[in-house]
């Protein structure tokens, strides 16, 4: 007997699932940080601007792919194509997510970690950075506390997706995002009422446009991405979880603006506390485990306010790992036939003890390099700088090129057609964004992630001297010469 496969019980179940998977730790400290270095709320447009041009139209066409063929990455490449060349992009999807699975949990242990740490008072000793950033040093140098953390968040990841789409993943998504968003709302309202908030407001929303350069908007366009979780199959999943009467586009809409919003808020938050406790906010991926402990410790009711931001981040996190092992355990339930606990199971299993080596990295496998790198630096460049951007690439190519745009717009009409009829400018923009700008947009930001973009640039600037050099002396030849 043929397993029928679940689907999602309202599209409010959709969207929150979809949108827990977009919204995770970056959300949460790395789009307020590099907002504000990067000009504020000159850097927001830039990124809205990038958000339409290439976040949205992937989108779009990622869920769009995984509704018409109700499988998996693998199995909707293997639908729609059955060549080999895209069942390869389709298998990247889910390598992408295994692998980030593997060393996001160690990531997204540390917030529950801290989550104790701030139970037991630990924080009420940082007088000022340095002390904390010791004390997370030791924190993450303790085997027994990295990988234990590791292991129960990763039991946690595994407990949601057991119990299936509707129970586990919706359910959940249902219940942790109303409460990540209640969490926001309240440390917000704690922030801006600090003496000294305005400081960190201004950091956030001032328009600097001195600080816009190339590299801003590449920041801009990275970021545009990777926060929404294009190219790693996630969202294709989750999108074959969908019916033909949900409307794609409005959704997508939807998701977008959820995680912007908490993206946003998240900054409010954090800079107006860390400015009005007099601490530095150019502290990177410190600013998490080092700076905000710190103020925590300064904060009265500090307690409170720890436990509170760190719970939030671990709610952040495990809406998005969710969705990760998701990717992997829907090839395995529909492409192998695998029943669902099992392959929970036996993937969850894997993907933790993958990701010990990458636990390990901070501690006892610190010295241990491959390329260079430690293993869960090379985790995170190779599922960060070439499966996803990889994956995006495909994506847009393959639907805006090679499945065929008339059989596109009829499974896009499908649940959406009042947007046919009232707006068909938009699907003609739709259409010519999939088609030529994000691809094109999506190459840049491949070529710069992976450090090809400037030397190509630089290249380009000393070829086009010599060349200018040559016409120039060539030209001055031919006009000696008469």
């Amino acid at each position: 007997m043929i397993e029928q496969r679940e689907h999602w019980g309202s599209k409010a179940g959709f969207i929150l699932a979809a949108a827990g998977s977009a919204i995770g730790l970056g959300n949460i400290w790395k789009f307020p940080y590099i907002a504000g270095e990067n000009g504020g709320a000159a850097f927001i447009f830039i990124y809205l601007i990038c958000i339409a041009l290439i976040g949205l139209p992937v989108l779009i066409a990622e869920i769009l792919l995984g509704r018409s063929t109700q499988r998996n990455p693998v199995g909707a490449f293997k639908k729609l194509s059955g060549k080999p060349f895209w069942v390869t992009v389709g298998s990247m999807g889910v390598l992408a997510g295994f692998i980030i699975l593997s060393f996001y949990t160690v990531i997204a242990g540390w917030s529950i970690g801290y989550i104790i740490e701030a139970l037991r008072g630990s924080f009420s000793q940082f007088s000022d950075p340095s002390i904390a950033s010791t004390y997370f040093d030791e924190r993450v140098s303790d085997v027994n506390w990295i990988v234990g953390y590791h292991t129960l968040f990763s039991i946690l990841t595994m407990g949601v997706v057991y119990a299936g789409v509707n129970k586990g993943i919706e359910k959940g998504s249902k219940i942790m995002m109303p409460v990540l968003f209640f969490l926001l709302v309240i440390l917000v309202i704690r922030g801006v009422t600090l003496p000294g908030a305005e400081k960190g407001l201004t950091f956030l929303w001032s328009p600097d446009w001195s600080k816009i350069s190339g590299q801003s908007v590449l920041v801009a366009l990275g970021h545009a991405f990777f926060t929404i979780s294009l190219g790693m199959g996630a969202m294709m999943t989750y999108g074959s979880y969908l019916s033909k009467k949900d409307h794609i586009p409005s959704a997508a809409i939807q998701i977008v603006f959820l995680d912007t919003l908490i993206a946003l808020l998240a900054g409010i938050a954090i800079f107006t506390a860390v400015f009005a406790m007099g601490q530095d906010p150019a502290s990177g991926p410190g600013l998490i485990f080092v700076t905000l402990p710190v103020v925590f410790a300064k904060m009265p009711g500090g307690v409170v306010w720890a436990i509170s931001f760190f719970l939030l981040l671990t709610l952040a996190a495990l809406t998005s790992a969710i969705s990760l092992l998701e990717v992997v355990v829907a090839y395995f339930v529909d492409e192998r036939k695998w029943k669902r606990h099992k392959a929970v199971m036996v993937f969850g299993l894997i993907t933790f003890i993958i990701g010990v080596p990458s636990a390990l990295s901070f501690n006892i496998m610190s010295d241990v390099h491959f390329f260079g790198k430690t293993w869960f630096d090379n985790a995170d460049y190779l599922a960060s700088n070439i499966l996803l951007p990889g994956g995006g690439l495909f994506i847009s190519i393959f639907v805006g090129w090679v499945w065929g745009f008339d059989k596109v717009l009829i499974e896009l009409k499908e649940g959406s057609e009042s947007l046919f009829v009232k707006y068909p400018l938009v699907i003609k923009g739709w259409k010519i964004f999939l088609k030529y700008l994000s691809p094109v947009m999506i190459l840049i930001v491949f070529l710069h992630s992976v450090g090809l973009l400037e030397s190509a640039m630089l290249q380009f600037r000393t070829n086009w001297v010599n060349i200018s050099l040559t016409l120039t002396a060539i030209y001055l030849l031919l006009k000696g010469s008469k």
